[in-house]
């Protein structure tokens, strides 16, 4: 299994569009989270990342007089279900919330849900689940392309210290950026990053400039069940 460098994937693709990342720090029982998005519309770039009331944050607009259309960019990208941590790319966020409180699971959840109805892109619906002991899933929906089925793919993982996976909503920058393609990317979990403002700042540093447009990080510590977060925005910089 090849492992990459998360500051060499994310230098490497001008536009990942929205990215999450989970994994496990090397030296200790500490879990890691993060999620940022990108924009090229100023639609898109009009936005941050703000505390919620439910262990989690919000995207808002950073300029009430700008928004166009809040559909699709306004929701809530992490909650905190118990000692359960869920990030996604939209508002399946407080879809996977709600069924896990009725008692069902976060599959069941999403099997509910589609790809983003944001013609002609149709944007990938991505979500990451991290459970109380470390280990954690990742999944995306997204179109076939062709009839416009939807492709549900569920990926678990192990809690294994030093790795961590990486999915992301768009292959690469284009005009129509096509969807993400295969398995979430295997990355090292690097202990010269084992400080969340060391990981986040190299993570911030290695997204594209332009596009960029807010990042959150997590660190979880998996045996006191306590976190401890951070917050950039392009916008409040």
């Amino acid at each position: 299994m090849s492992v990459a460098k998360i500051d060499e994937l994310l230098s490497a693709n001008s536009y990942p569009g929205r990215g999450i990342i989970i994994g496990r720090q090397p030296k200790s029982n500490t879990a890691v989270i993060a999620y940022f998005i990108m924009g090229r519309s100023e639609n898109s770039r009009n936005r941050i990342f703000e505390a919620n009331d439910r262990g989690g944050i919000r995207t808002k607009a950073f300029d009430e007089s700008k928004l166009s259309d809040p559909s699709l960019i306004i929701y809530n990208p992490v909650l905190t279900f118990e000692d359960v941590q869920i990030v996604t790319n939209g508002d399946q966020t407080d879809t996977i919330y709600d069924y896990m409180a009725a008692g069902h699971c976060y599959k069941k959840a999403l099997m509910t849900r589609k790809y983003e109805p944001d013609e002609p892109i149709l944007t990938p619906r991505i979500s990451g689940v991290l459970k109380p002991n470390g280990d954690y899933m990742l999944s995306i929906l997204k179109s076939n392309g062709v009839s416009r089925q939807c492709l549900r793919a569920f990926y678990e993982y192990e809690s294994t210290a030093g790795l961590g996976h990486f999915i992301h909503t768009y292959k690469c920058n284009s005009d129509v950026p096509p969807s993400f393609e295969g398995e979430p990317v295997s990355i090292e979990i690097d202990c010269s990053y084992d400080e969340i403002d060391a990981w986040t700042e190299m993570l911030w540093q290695s997204l594209n400039y332009d596009n960029k447009v807010a990042l959150f990080t997590r660190f979880v510590d998996l045996e006191l069940h306590s976190y401890e977060s951070r917050i950039i925005n392009k916008n409040e910089i």
